[in-house]
Parts: C-alpha cells; sequence; structure tokens
C-alpha cells in the first residue's frame, strides 16, 4: 500500500533547520528533504520569505508532517481574519516580531482546529515546528521558535540559536562555538557545520540546503542561497571538518588508564558462596 506523506507518521520531523540571531545579524539554514518511507523521498522548500525589502523581512523555516507546515505557511500568507475589524491580519501588517510570533503560533492552532482531529484518527498526531526570525524597521531582530500548541521561545544573547526536526546531531558543533558575538558569517560556516553533521548521522536530512543571512537594521537579505549535490564550497567544508577531526583525535594523548580498578575491579570479584541455611527441627 502506498503511504500518505499528508496522514504518514513518518514524515515527522525528517528534516533540520537551524536559525542564529548575533550581534550582526540573523542566519537560517533548512535542508529540503521530505519522506514517507524509504522510497518515497521528495525535495520541498522549508524557508519561506514574507516582507517587502527595507522595510521589513521575515523568515520562516518549518519542520514537520509536511500537508500541517504548507497549510500554516499558506494561511499565513492569505491572513488570518481580525475579530473586531473583519480585516486580514498578515507578517506583512504586524506592528512587532512579538506579534509576528504570535500570529504564527495563531495560524498552528487554526489548522489543528481543522485539521488535527482527523489527523490524529489516522494515528498521524499533529507534529509541527517552526523557527521565525526577522527585523522590522526601526524594531530589534528576533528569533522565534514555535511550537505544535502555539506557544513559542526566543534566542537570546545567552542561547544565540535555535533547531527544529533532526536537532541532535547538528548540536554539539553550535554549543562548543556559536556566541552572540560570533560574526555573522562565521556563523554561517558554523551552521552549514552543524547541518553536515546531521546529514553524516541521518539520512532523512540531505541536500538541497537553503541558506539566508539577514543583517541587522538591513530589512533585506543580503544571501538567499540555494545549496546543490556538487557544490564546491559545501564537500570542501564537509571533507576538511572531517580531515580535522581525525586529525584533533589523534593528537590527543592516549589514556593513561591501566589495570581494573575501581567499581569495575569489584565487579570482577568473585561473590561470596551463599550459605545453606540449617535445617530446622522437627517438634515433637
Amino acid at each position: 500500500m502506498d503511504k500518505n506523506p499528508a496522514t504518514d507518521p513518518e514524515t515527522a520531523n525528517m528534516t533540520y533547520c537551524v536559525g542564529l540571531k548575533l550581534r550582526g545579524g540573523l542566519v537560517m539554514i533548512s535542508d529540503t528533504r521530505t519522506n514517507a518511507g524509504i522510497d518515497n523521498i521528495s525535495c520541498f522548500r522549508k524557508l519561506h520569505l514574507f516582507g517587502t525589502p527595507g522595510k521589513r523581512c521575515m523568515a520562516i523555516a518549518s519542520s514537520g508532517n509536511l500537508s500541517i507546515t504548507q497549510s500554516v505557511i499558506s494561511l499565513l500568507t492569505e491572513g488570518l481574519p481580525d475579530a473586531e475589524t473583519g480585516r486580514k491580519r498578515t507578517l506583512d501588517t504586524v506592528p512587532s516580531m512579538f506579534k509576528a510570533a504570535q500570529l504564527v503560533g495563531e495560524a498552528v492552532r487554526e489548522v489543528y482546529r481543522t485539521d488535527g482531529p482527523s489527523l490524529e484518527q489516522h494515528q498521524a498526531g499533529f507534529d509541527v515546528a517552526l523557527l521565525l526570525g526577522g527585523q522590522i524597521e526601526g524594531r530589534r531582530m528576533r528569533l522565534f521558535m514555535i511550537y505544535s500548541a502555539g506557544n513559542f521561545i526566543e534566542a537570546t544573547g545567552d542561547t544565540p540559536y535555535l533547531q527544529i526536526g533532526e536537532h541532535k546531531y547538528g548540536k554539539p558543533i553550535l554549543d562548543r562555538a556559536v556566541t552572540f558575538e560570533t560574526d555573522l558569517y562565521e556563523g554561517l560556516k558554523l551552521g552549514l557545520l552543524s547541518m553536515d553533521s546531521t546529514m553524516r548521522s541521518n539520512l532523512a536530512v540531505g541536500l538541497p540546503l537553503d541558506v539566508l543571512v539577514l543583517p541587522i537594521n538591513a530589512c533585506a537579505p543580503e544571501l538567499l542561497h540555494r545549496i546543490h549535490h556538487g557544490d564546491h564550497y559545501f564537500e570542501e567544508l564537509s571533507r576538511r571538518w572531517s580531515e580535522a577531526l581525525r586529525a584533533s583525535h589523534q593528537a590527543i594523548a592516549q589514556p593513561p588508564y591501566k589495570g581494573v580498578t575501581g567499581a569495575a575491579a569489584f565487579a570482577s570479584q568473585p561473590k561470596p558462596a551463599k550459605k545453606r541455611a540449617a535445617p530446622r527441627r522437627k517438634r515433637k
């Protein structure tokens, strides 16, 4: 039986997206692979751009069930009605990034209201996570992660990056290397290393990759690029990172530990034989 990408639970989290909010601006990277099993692999854009150049620029990266994420993006594009005025509210009309995050959360809840029960009847679940980053002219740049319940958290100076999807493989490099003061294009490089590490460990994440670099106060992308198979820089980055890791671990001294000690020694000692209980005397 063919699997339906709209309801099949295997489509959940078949992606990796990362956003970095640094002093110099915003970096967002997403893969494009989706699948409903090993024999049904497709390519869909997961990084979506909104706004007016020079006035406002927002990007949304999506992970989870493809039908849900596409419905959320379509609803945000068409707009949500205002209960008081009846006018459509879109990301082009919200006054702040915080209001933009609230609008995205509201769109997620609206899709759940219409599609959630039916999906759950098919054991698909309501799986969606979104990264929203950007800036409105005269306001500060912000980066949010919106959950499937419509609530959200924000990147901070202490934690200047957010991830969705298959994030565990690419997290260590970001934890060790990224700070709020990291240069914008150094952040892009680290984000690509994070993506490469994820692709090495999980075949559900793959090329092409979509990349966005948004400098602070520009309100327009400085870089909007797709990395395809055969990209010279990305292949070189992957090769040199693997070589650097091998050289680093080989340069570290061998562990100095010798013999069997501690808990291991205790565990290896023979256990004392159990004493046999004395036979009970019979009552006369």
